[in-house]
């Protein structure tokens, strides 16, 4: 089933996520949705508060960047409460994008590289380290599980020019070619 994701603007999106158990309700059901909502809005990592699940549940597909970073050609993986242990190595820039913020794009700062404990869908404990695209993806998607967006990572002369088109954003006045759910869009009056 397809979600509707949360605009920017939604407090859910600004609230640190808490852990969950591999018995949490539903979260098998909860995460084919995630992928299918994900695929379908042409996202390459999509997290549980996006879809109003305060919950430390993220899921990443960056397999559309394989041409650039071979390693990400079958890197699709469920992350449940993940904790990045270090970022290392040199800051990169990346025209990053999301889904609760569509149509805007900006160069975001990042490490090239993390060491994550993470566990799977079926509770088994891992810790790994990614470097590349893939370092980057699960940094984007972990920030909103740490109640943050790409655009808290902006100066905030940069975040200022942006407002406008955030506000109309959070309003729901934009098109948007996936279902979304907008925080401040009015409703229409009945005749």
């Amino acid at each position: 089933m397809i979600l509707p994701i949360l605009a920017y603007g939604d407090p859910i999106l600004k609230k640190k996520a808490v852990d969950i158990h591999t018995s949490y309700e539903g979260l098998e059901e909860l995460i084919k949705n995630m992928f299918d909502t994900m695929y379908q809005a042409k996202g390459v990592g999509l997290a549980a508060p996006q879809v109003g699940h305060s919950i430390r549940l993220f899921i990443i597909d960056p397999s559309p960047y394989a041409d650039e970073d071979i390693k990400v050609e079958k890197l699709k993986k469920v992350f449940i409460n993940a904790r990045i242990l270090e970022t290392f190595g040199k800051d990169e820039l990346f025209n990053e994008g999301c889904l609760s913020i569509p149509d805007i794009r900006e160069e975001i700062e990042r490490k090239d590289q993390i060491q994550i404990e993470y566990q799977d869908e079926k509770g088994q404990k891992f810790s790994e380290t990614y470097d590349g695209i893939a370092a980057r993806v699960i940094q984007h998607e972990y920030d909103h599980i740490e109640g943050k967006l790409f655009t808290d990572r902006l100066s905030p002369l940069r975040k200022r020019m942006l407002q406008n088109r955030l506000d109309l954003i959070s309003k729901g006045e934009i098109k948007v070619e996936y279902k979304m759910k907008f925080p401040h869009k009015k409703k229409r009056k009945s005749a």
